[in-house]
């Protein structure tokens, strides 16, 4: 009981860490991350769409493979997408202050942006939870691959940023290569014996 109780705590915070980073560093300079969160970010900045409401809409298909593959991960999962969308929306309005009393460079905002997006998912990861994105998906891929969670899901956020790339600005795809850098590290150092 205490151990689900820890891991609701954990899928919160690290939540409430995408949900930071994605309102406060990146939307401000229209930079992506990776991931579904990053697909979400592309609909968002070209429709203007709810970007909770794209992650949710976008993390479908790989919910129903967890729910075929894995069904306490996809449990755990389900909170941690609910959660991250949520928070996503309800600390939108707050963005306006931030950018007010805080002034971050892009270059800035991207690093930091991607360290906690980076952090917020390898705490979930580490205690068999994510947000259901491509998170999930590098979790079942590494399980066939001898390859690090965290690396995997660079190479499939370097994907999505190139794809990205062909709709954003030389500059903003430069930014969001460190994003995805940044947070390929720390995701990877929270789960290096995972």
């Amino acid at each position: 009981m205490k151990q689900s109780y820890i891991k609701l705590i954990i899928i919160l915070a690290g939540s409430l860490l995408i949900a930071i980073a994605t309102n406060f560093l990146l939307v401000p300079y229209k930079i992506l991350d990776g991931g579904i969160i990053g697909i979400a970010l592309i609909i968002n900045y070209l429709s203007g769409t709810s970007i909770g409401l794209a992650i949710l809409l976008c993390s479908l298909p790989v919910f129903l493979l967890a729910w075929l593959k894995e069904r306490e991960l996809f449990y755990s999962s389900v909170l941690g997408l609910l959660a991250s969308s949520v928070l996503i929306e309800l600390l939108s309005p707050l963005q306006y202050y931030f950018l007010y009393y805080i002034e971050l460079g892009s270059v800035s905002s991207a690093i930091i942006g991607g360290f906690l997006m980076g952090t917020g998912l390898g705490l979930m990861l580490r205690f068999k939870a994510s947000t259901g994105g491509t998170d999930l998906l590098a979790r079942f891929i590494s399980r066939a691959v001898p390859l690090n969670v965290g690396l995997i899901i660079f190479l499939t956020d370097a994907l999505i940023i190139g794809t990205g790339g062909l709709l954003i600005s030389k500059e903003t795809f430069m930014h969001s290569l460190l994003t995805i850098f940044s947070g390929g590290v720390a995701t990877g150092l929270l789960t290096l014996d995972n």
